[in-house]
């Protein structure tokens, strides 16, 4: 058993990471607690009132990003705000746009899947003694997958769905119950599906973050806020040693060691590489080419996330307006409702 001095002297060394995972354990456990409770608040009306009432958590939504792209191209094309699942528009919203000044910090800190694939990588490399690579030409091949999936649903959503049919979307029975149907499929989970995440979770024992890399569009469309460079991490090229530390501990794989501005769209912003420099302002975080302290950018996407749910709430755009007599007609119907 590692000693108590160790933690002590890897909480000095390295305090932004072990505060990371922290919020990614405390996040995960919500989650599940709001999964918990959605199950309970769904049980009441499919038992048709035998099981106790819980009131149905709003921050269920958050798993709805297909319907909460659609309400933010309502939103932004006629200026109405989702009524239906406000809070997945708002969260949808805040995390996409957050990618402008913050990278992809919803990827380190907050994502429940990019949670589990990156303690998934852990346990591989406990297993094997290390993260295997994947060859140059390879991440060649396998790079534009996550672009391609996210250009379909933009295509299909942003471009080619006309603004009266994205409303009509957004208060037709399927979207009203999309949630339910959400808990419903993972409930049920199987076939096709079921042996992609066995390969998902195989792959990521091997190669550390192969979703998160690769295949997710969420983390797609949240990167693209990296083009605009505003937050990045910058090697001193005069005072680096070259000695790999940074590349190694970057989850993304990035060449940290071998780039003077670290701008690639696959940035999250976790701060491995800055915490794993041992010489003094050889890695900085800049936010609008200003040094900044390692702890600027996460405490700072923290409390905007904070405010933002707390003023989503305060403002009436959190709950849903759907009734108890609402549900209590929906969910009985859920398996009839989009067949």
């Amino acid at each position: 058993m590692k000693s108590k001095n160790w933690y002590v002297k890897r909480l000095k060394r390295k305090p932004v990471q072990i505060s990371r995972h922290v919020v990614q354990a405390v996040f995960l456990l919500f989650l599940l607690y709001v999964g918990l409770r959605f199950y309970q608040f769904y049980m009441h009306f499919e038992t048709l009132g035998h099981k106790p009432y819980v009131p149905r958590p709003s921050a269920v939504e958050g798993f709805l990003p297909i319907s909460a792209l659609v309400a933010l191209k309502v939103w932004l094309t006629s200026g109405e705000f989702d009524k239906i699942h406000p809070a997945g528009l708002v969260l949808f919203t805040f995390f996409v746009g957050s990618g402008i000044l913050f990278r992809k910090s919803f990827c380190s800190w907050f994502c429940p899947v990019g949670t589990v694939s990156e303690w998934t990588g852990l346990l591989g490399k406990k297993l094997f003694k290390r993260n295997f690579e994947i060859p140059q030409w390879l991440v060649w091949v396998l790079t534009p997958l996550k672009y391609l999936l996210l250009l379909f649903f933009l295509k299909m959503i942003v471009f080619d769905m006309p603004t009266f049919v994205a409303k009509g979307f957004l208060t037709d029975p399927y979207n009203e119950i999309s949630d339910v149907k959400m808990l419903l499929f993972f409930l049920n989970i199987g076939g096709f599906t079921l042996k992609f995440i066995i390969v998902m979770f195989a792959l990521s024992l091997f190669f550390k973050n192969f979703w998160c890399r690769f295949l997710c569009p969420y983390g797609a469309i949240i990167g693209l806020g990296s083009i605009f460079r505003i937050t990045k991490v910058c090697r001193n090229e005069d005072t680096c040693i070259n000695c790999e530390m940074c590349t190694k501990v970057c989850p993304q794989r990035i060449k940290v060691h071998k780039k003077q501005v670290v701008a690639t769209l696959d940035c999250t912003a976790c701060m491995q590489c800055v915490e794993a420099c041992r010489i003094k302002d050889t890695l900085n975080m800049t936010v609008a080419n200003k040094k900044v302290n390692k702890w600027f950018v996460p405490i700072a996407f923290l409390v905007l996330f904070i405010l933002v749910v707390g003023f989503a709430k305060i403002t009436g755009h959190w709950n849903t307006i759907l009734s108890y007599e609402d549900w209590k007609q929906l969910i009985p119907d859920t398996n009839n409702i989009g067949h």
